[in-house]
């Protein structure tokens, strides 16, 4: 996957330009547009309660360190 981050401003008619895109003329493109004037402490906060509902779930009260390097070592391993 080729990927190229920019960052734009939302102008007064709500449209979004993109130009000068390193890709050729009919490339199939995937955009994901995200709101970047979030302080820093929301993100922060809205990341700490999404692990506090991960780890709330009851299988992560299965989950052990060795499960999770064992599956880390195979996806790095390609399996």
């Amino acid at each position: 996957m080729n990927a190229y981050k920019t960052y734009v401003r939302m102008d007064a008619s709500n449209c979004l330009v993109l130009e000068g895109m390193p890709f050729p003329e009919g490339a199939l493109l995937e955009v994901l547009v995200v709101d970047q004037t979030r302080q820093p402490e929301v993100r922060t906060e809205s990341w700490r309660a999404l692990m506090r509902h991960v780890q709330s779930l009851p299988q992560s009260a299965t989950l052990l360190d060795e499960d999770i390097a064992a599956e880390i070592d195979a996806q790095r391993s390609g399996h």
